[in-house]
């Protein structure tokens, strides 16, 4: 599939290598074609290693799709330089007024704070509920889910007794949705963070659906009845150094963190990853766009409801 993106946008150069195909714009005016339109507002503080990974995960798939990047409008990017938000990405204001087929909300570093005291919170939840109407089906990854959950139900996020880190087998609970079409009974992904969603909380909201979950991660992949609203409480997205460099970082200040799990041959840092995950998170976002996007959202975006 081509992604249509930036002349320019560092990610170019990183996917062109790995020979996913990419469109430029100058390409992409040339083709008769509505492409889909996906939003990914980018909450993560590297952003380019983020748009490359979720890039990557998109591209599998015959469809065209047109990317916009937001990012926060109320937030100071520490870790992204402002020329490159500047080139690339636009604020809330800059598309609160255009409709798109999905949107992918990214995790972010603040799941230790109450929601309320995140600086975007309100941004956010303005862009949350902005997307109930402008959006066809929008996709949350780990934080966002749970900002989701805390927005709209009231579900609150729990702190673990130690960090949830590494690589967790997974088990389908429904082998119906098309959300899940081709996923083997047992599969793998990431997992990066110190706070959870209980089960319990999802069973007693009755428009929730409950897909996938870990023995030891927990309920990882859940969507409303309706599939426009997706939740994914890891990080399938992940390069195969993503959960290293996080040890190493973590390390290097001084922090109590353990190896990640089923991770690392014989949990040995000096090892290479063994990477587990990336055939199901292909699957997962290429059957997110054909089903829950491309199948249901009008052609015509004007009459998106």
């Amino acid at each position: 599939m081509p992604i249509k993106i930036p002349n320019n946008l560092p990610a170019r150069a990183t996917l062109e290598s790995e020979n996913i195909f990419v469109m430029t714009e100058t390409r992409a005016i040339s083709q008769d074609i509505r492409p889909l339109s996906i939003l990914i507002v980018n909450l993560m503080p590297k952003k380019i290693v983020t748009e490359t990974q979720l890039m990557r995960c998109l591209s599998n798939t015959p469809l065209q799709i047109e990317i916009t990047l937001l990012h926060m409008n109320s937030h100071a990017s520490k870790n992204t330089s402002l020329s490159h938000l500047n080139t690339f990405y636009k604020t809330f204001d800059d598309v609160r007024n255009r409709k798109f087929d999905g949107c992918i909300i990214t995790g972010a570093p603040v799941e230790q704070l109450d929601f309320e005291d995140v600086d975007y919170w309100d941004e956010l939840c303005e862009i949350m509920d902005w997307t109930e109407h402008n959006v066809y089906s929008t996709l949350h990854i780990c934080w966002a889910s749970q900002a989701g959950l805390y927005h709209r139900y009231g579900v609150n996020k729990h702190t673990t007794d130690s960090k949830i880190f590494g690589i967790f087998r997974h088990k389908l609970c429904d082998h119906v949705s098309p959300l899940v079409r081709g996923f083997d009974d047992v599969f793998y992904a990431p997992h990066s963070r110190h706070t959870q969603i209980n089960r319990a909380d999802l069973l007693a909201l009755k428009n929730l659906r409950i897909l996938a979950e870990s023995d030891e991660a927990g309920v990882f992949l859940f969507t409303t009845k309706d599939c426009r609203q997706v939740y994914v409480t890891g990080h399938p997205e992940y390069d195969a150094d993503t959960l290293l460099l996080e040890y190493q970082r973590d390390r290097a200040q001084g922090l109590d963190i353990s190896v990640p799990e089923n991770y690392l041959p014989n949990d040995d840092p000096n090892e290479n990853p063994t990477v587990r995950w990336r055939s199901h998170a292909t699957l997962l976002y290429t059957n997110w766009l054909n089903y829950f996007v491309y199948q249901g959202t009008p052609y015509d975006l004007g009459e998106l409801k």
